[in-house]
């Protein structure tokens, strides 16, 4: 999980940056939401991790990544790529909803050792209203400070293969580049839908890989 981090925060921080390149990089929205998850996922990965078995963590990690593609497939086209919301004041329940929901995916970032992207996504677009590609953007700083605050919460717990970690990142920044390239050719509707059936697709494998340690199956 600590691995895990380290290569999903330094892959998001490059992919971020060619976002913030062609302007689909909200700011203001990364940085308020950010905040939060910043702070849960710090603790959960220095509190809560030792709470939970490798198995219960994956299955948690399984059923809200399912959550998450049922909303994205639920939600309609008109206000899933729609138009951002008029500026609310500061304590509206949009900001009071996106503060809820950054402290909960930072904690789950922290727990199970995912950048969150695949909760951040859904909630900037069904929550405040950014476009599926600035959502994506977006995402990537948030997940980047995400990552990074639940990496030194486990600074000093676990032993790190430095080595490997370098591979994957060398691969995911490249991966990184081709996603940024290809996202202006793909219809917002066609790329909300996809990330949704592929967030299921995940789910489902998880939940099959980990039969065995859910009682009613």
């Amino acid at each position: 999980i600590a691995s895990s981090l380290a290569v999903v925060g330094v892959t998001s921080i490059f992919g971020a940056a060619e976002h913030w390149r062609e302007g689909n990089v909200r700011l203001r929205v990364a940085l308020a939401f950010g905040l939060f998850a910043v702070g849960g996922a710090y603790v959960g990965a220095q509190y809560l991790a030792d709470l939970f078995s490798g198995a219960a963590q994956l299955l948690i990690f399984a059923v809200v990544m399912a959550a998450a593609a049922f909303f994205m497939l639920r939600e309609n086209s008109e206000s899933a790529g729609g138009q951002e919301p008029a500026q609310e004041g500061l304590l509206s329940w949009r900001t009071l909803l996106l503060a809820v929901m950054g402290t909960l995916v930072g904690v789950l970032t922290g727990l199970v050792g995912v950048g969150g992207g695949f909760l951040i996504v859904p909630a900037l677009v069904l929550l405040a209203g950014v476009p599926m590609k600035p959502a994506v953007g977006t995402s990537l700083l948030v997940i980047s400070m995400n990552s990074a605050s639940g990496f030194v919460g486990y600074l000093g717990k676990v032993e790190v293969q430095w080595g490997l970690v370098a591979g994957f990142i060398a691969l995911a920044v490249a991966g990184s580049f081709a996603g940024t390239y290809l996202v202006d050719f793909i219809p917002q509707k066609t790329l909300q839908r996809s990330f949704a059936v592929f967030l299921m697709v995940m789910a489902a494998f998880i939940l099959y890989q980990n039969r065995g340690e859910i009682p009613f199956l």
